[in-house]
C-alpha cells in the first residue's frame, strides 16, 4: 500500500519545508555575521539561537503532525519512525558523551544530536518501507 497525501501530511510537508528555508537562510546570515565579526555582546546570542528555532518549528511540526494525521495506519509508521529516530539519537549521543567524559572521543558540538534524529528519521522511513513490503507479500 503505497502512503497517500493526507491533508495533514502536505500541511506537515509544506510546514517542513517553509522551516527548513528558513533555517537555511538564518544559518547563512548567522555565520556570515560570526565571519565578518558585524555583531557582538547580547546580540550574538540571538544570532547564534535564530538558526535553532526553526528546527525547533519542525519539531513543534511532527507533534501537531500526529495530533492532526486522522489515520491511524500513517500515524503509527510516523510513531515507530519517530522512535527509531529517538533511539538512534539518544543511544548515540549516550555513548558518545561517556566517550567523551573519559577523553576517549572529541568534542561534538550539542547541535548534532538534531542531525542525528533527523537522518533516523530517514532511516526508520526506510524501515517502514521495508517492513510494508514485507507485508504485502
Amino acid at each position: 500500500m503505497r502512503q497517500q497525501l493526507t491533508p495533514a501530511l502536505r500541511r506537515y510537508n509544506k510546514t517542513v519545508i517553509l522551516l527548513s528555508l528558513a533555517y537555511a537562510g538564518l544559518l547563512l546570515g548567522a555565520v556570515y555575521a560570526f565571519r565578518h565579526h558585524l555583531i557582538s555582546g547580547p546580540i550574538s546570542y540571538v544570532a547564534a539561537i535564530l538558526p535553532a528555532l526553526p528546527i525547533v518549528g519542525i519539531f513543534v511540526a511532527i507533534g501537531r503532525y500526529f495530533i492532526d494525521e486522522q489515520d491511524e495506519y500513517i500515524r503509527m509508521m510516523m510513531a515507530r519512525q519517530s522512535l527509531i529516530a529517538s533511539g538512534i539519537a539518544l543511544s548515540l549521543a549516550t555513548i558518545w558523551g561517556f566517550l567523551e567524559s573519559f577523553d576517549l572521543a572529541p568534542h561534538i558540538d550539542a547541535y548534532y544530536i538534531a542531525v542525528v534524529w533527523f537522518g533516523g528519521l530517514g532511516i526508520g522511513g526506510c524501515f517502514n518501507k521495508l517492513t510494508e513490503r514485507e507485508e504485502q507479500a
